[in-house]
Order: C-alpha cells, then structure tokens, then sequence
C-alpha cells in the first residue's frame, strides 16, 4: 500500500517538522525567559545575576549550541547514524529542561540542564536536517527545496508560540513552571518521532562510515582524556579561588575565537590537494565568514540586551493588551514567517544580478539601522517608559537583514567549499553564529563605561562600517568566488 503524503511530500516530512517544531518551543522557549531568570532576584526566585553576567551567560550559551553541532555531526555519521541521534538527542534535551524545571533556590541543577540541553542539541539540530534531506530521491532538487520551506515553516511556528506560552507560565517569578513547559514541549517532539518513525522508511538509520573496532576504542580513550582533563583543569581553577562565572564565560569565549582561526588554517595550509581556484575561493570565505559573525554578534542580543530593554524601559502593552518581556522574542519568528517568501521570490527575480556579498553587506547595514532605532529608543527611555513598538520596528529591520544573510550562507557555503571539506563546511559556517553569539555576550561590559544610547550606536557603526567595507570590495570578492554577474533587464 502506498505511502500517505504530507502535502505532497514524503509522510515522513511531516514525522520531522513535528519533532523539529516541538524542539524549537523549548528551545525558544527557555531562550525567552533566561537571561530574566539569570538577573532576577532571589527574592523572586531568580539567580540574582547582573544584567552584565546574564548576558554573557546566554552568549556563551548559544555559542556552545552552534558550536556542538560539529562534532554531534561526526557522532552521527561515525557511530549513531542520524536517527539515533535525534532520538538520543532529544531525550537529553528534555532530560536537561527537567533538571531546570525542578523548583529549588541553587543554580545547580540550572547548570546541568543547561550542559545536558547543550549536548543534546548538538546530537539532534545537525542531523534532523540531513534526514529531510535524504527523504528524497538523487534528482528531486525541486521538491527537496520545498520540503525545507516546510521544514523550516515548523521551526518558526514552534519559534513563534513558544514565548508566548512559557512567557506567561514564567510570570511573576513562576520561572520553573516556564521551565517545565519547554520539557513537555520536547517530550511530545520525541512522541511525534517514535511514533511516526515508520513514515521515514528506514532513513538515517545507519551511520555513513562507521568507526571500526580500533577506531571506536581509540574515540573512547580520546573523548574520556578530554573530558578529564577538562575536569582537572576547572577544578585547579576552582581552587584557586579565582573561577568565576564572568571569568569563566570570557574563557570560553576565547576557546570559541580560536576555532575558527585553527580550522582556516588547518584548511589553508595543510596538504589536502586544494587546488589554486579553491584556495582563493576559500580567501574570500574568510571576508565572508566574519561578516557573518559581526552580524550574528548584534542580531543574537536578542534574548539578553533587548529582552533586559523590553523589561525595563518599554511599556508591555500591544493593542492594549498586556504582554510579559518574553512576547517581545516573538516578533522576530513572525516576521520571518511572513518575509520568508517575499525574499525567496527576490532571489529569484533578481538572480545573479545581486552578488553574495552585496546581500552580506546589506545584511550588516540592516542589522546595523536596527541598532540605530534602538539607540533613538535607548535615548528616549531616559526619561520613561517607550512604546514597544520601537522594539517591533527593530525585528522587522532585523528580519531584513536575517533573510538576506542566513539562507544565503548556507548556500554559499556550499559553493565554496574545497572538495575535501565538503561535509564539513556546514559546520564551520555554523561556527561564524558560534564567534558572533559569544562575542555579543561580552559586549554587555560595555555599559559599564557607555550609555545605552552610545552601546547601541557603536554597534552600529560597527556593523554600518562592516557592510559599506563588503560594498566596497564587492567586484573583488565576486572575482575571488568565481560568481557571474547577469545583465540587468531592459
């Protein structure tokens, strides 16, 4: 008997985009509420975090969820296979929003949730999209491209409704009930994905080159080293008095700069046959890759420095009805669903007139005007509350920018990997939101020698300077990369 479809796509679509959809509620949903729980008072059942600390905090975290998703995709393709791995996954991501959701006044079952969700996203974010990918045959490129809008439709909806929801369960300081919604969001995921795992006829069940014997034994002793002596050294630091949580989130956001840095030069100057067209193709990369980060460094301050601004300065009300802090986070997935299409028929429309790094350029100098609307809001919430359609009118901008850089790296990314690394580049263009979420949180010391007005404005600039600088070299970089440019239509 023949399979059902999931409008007109393979049954086992519809398995993944409620898995996907039901993990991206708790992820957004616990994102929402973080950084507020972090600088809450105790008396208000929170950590008692500075503003500071809080969003550092949330930088490092979300840098360590992209920056998982490498070696959750090695697990999977060497010893899990991608199925297990979402399975697994999922279940430690839900096991993580328990440990959170458990109502007692330590941090410490915070911090071992927030290390299990870490884990358990790297296991299932990468692999659930290579299992959408492999529900289609060789050839069917144009369903297959369609099967991702849907696909993606599902991480925006979860995205959407998730701040909402655990919002309003986490108000008035109910932070663990809000917790325990993102946990109940994840487990139906995993219902969803064992229950309709028959639809996905057997995809990624196997891994694609797994480790043998000798291979597996030597991961082993190589993973227990690494975690040991990652144990020993936090806990020399411990006793030295000296490990806090602003020292320890700035240590690792020094480990995540350095990534990058190895891996273009392990690409660039290792002996992996790259020919003379992939080495100056790979230059250009790099120009892209930190455009990147610079972008996400400002776009990701989403759930900490403009979260903090919605909840301080900002009057929570939208057609007069009152909203918590964590709705603001859900202007940004709206508009997403929304623009998405409208952007996809741009793309098409204009082709190659519009080269890659003219979208990355006009990416920055969206997401840079998006920090120049707040540094007006900034200014005038010195002296009261401002209308929360400032912030409304910043996610708008910022979608603009969004949709101009994020589909578009991934694509790029693709075209412009060595031949030796074309499994791996997906990884490393993860890494550039890796660089940007963890540099952002740091930027929140800023403030102790800036206004508000001026943090957002220099951030701007920054991002302004950024994006005129891609303009500028975009002849150039479009040489590099090999791009064609299309006459303009009469």
């Amino acid at each position: 008997m023949r399979d059902e479809t999931f409008f007109g796509h393979p049954r086992g679509l519809a398995t993944l985009f409620g898995t996907e959809l039901w993990e991206r509620f708790s992820w957004y949903g616990l994102r929402a509420i973080l950084a507020t729980f972090m600088a809450a008072s105790p008396a208000n059942q929170g950590l008692g975090m500075s503003d500071v600390t809080a969003q550092a905090v949330v930088g490092v975290y979300g840098a360590l969820i992209y920056l998982v998703a490498l070696p959750g995709g090695w697990i999977a393709d060497r010893i899990l296979g991608a199925r297990r791995s979402v399975l697994w996954g999922g279940f430690v991501i839900m096991l993580g929003h328990i440990s959170m959701a458990v109502p007692t006044s330590g941090a410490f079952f915070v911090w071992l949730g927030l290390a299990l969700i870490i884990v358990g996203t790297g296991l299932l974010k990468p692999n659930i999209s290579v299992m959408v990918g492999r529900l289609y045959p060789e050839g069917d490129d144009g369903r297959r491209d369609a099967g991702f809008s849907l696909f993606y439709l599902g991480i925006n909806l979860g995205a959407f409704v998730a701040p909402l929801v655990v919002g309003w369960l986490a108000a008035g300081g109910r932070w663990h009930l809000g917790f325990g919604a993102a946990a109940v969001g994840m487990a139906l995921g995993l219902l969803q994905y064992v229950l309709g795992g028959r639809h996905l006829h057997g995809v990624g069940e196997r891994p694609g080159v797994r480790l043998t014997p000798d291979e597996r034994r030597r991961f082993g002793r190589l993973a227990g080293l690494g975690t040991a002596l990652t144990a020993a050294v936090l806990a020399a630091w411990a006793a030295t008095g000296t490990l806090t949580i602003d020292r320890f989130t700035v240590a690792v956001t020094a480990v995540i700069l350095v990534v990058p840095v190895v891996y273009f030069g392990y690409i660039m100057l290792g002996s992996h046959d790259l020919t003379a067209d992939e080495r100056v193709r790979m230059k250009a990369y790099i120009w892209l890759f930190l455009a990147a980060a610079i972008f996400w460094m400002i776009y990701d301050l989403a759930p900490s420095k403009l979260l903090f601004f919605a909840r301080d300065h900002t009057e929570l009300s939208l057609f007069g009805v009152p909203i918590q802090p964590a709705t603001t986070q859900a202007f940004n997935p709206l508009f997403i669903m929304i623009f998405v299409p409208v952007f996809a028929a741009l793309w098409v429309r204009l082709g190659t007139r519009v080269s890659t790094p003219q979208k990355f350029a006009f990416a920055l100098v969206m997401v840079g005007l998006s920090f120049v609307v707040m540094s007006i809001a900034a200014a005038l919430a010195g002296t009261g509350r401002v209308s929360v359609w400032w912030l409304v009118l910043v996610y708008l901008v910022q979608v603009f920018g969004e949709l101009s850089l994020s589909p578009v790296g991934l694509s790029v990314t693709t075209k412009l990997a060595p031949e030796a690394f074309k499994g791996q580049m997906l990884g490393l263009w993860f890494i550039a939101v890796s660089v940007g979420d963890a540099v952002g949180g740091q930027t929140g010391r800023l403030a102790e020698v800036l206004s508000d007005p001026a943090y957002y404005l220099l951030l701007a600039v920054l991002a302004v300077v950024a994006g005129g600088a891609l303009f500028m070299f975009t002849k150039k970089l479009r040489v590099m990369m090999a791009e064609h440019h299309e006459p303009a239509l009469m």
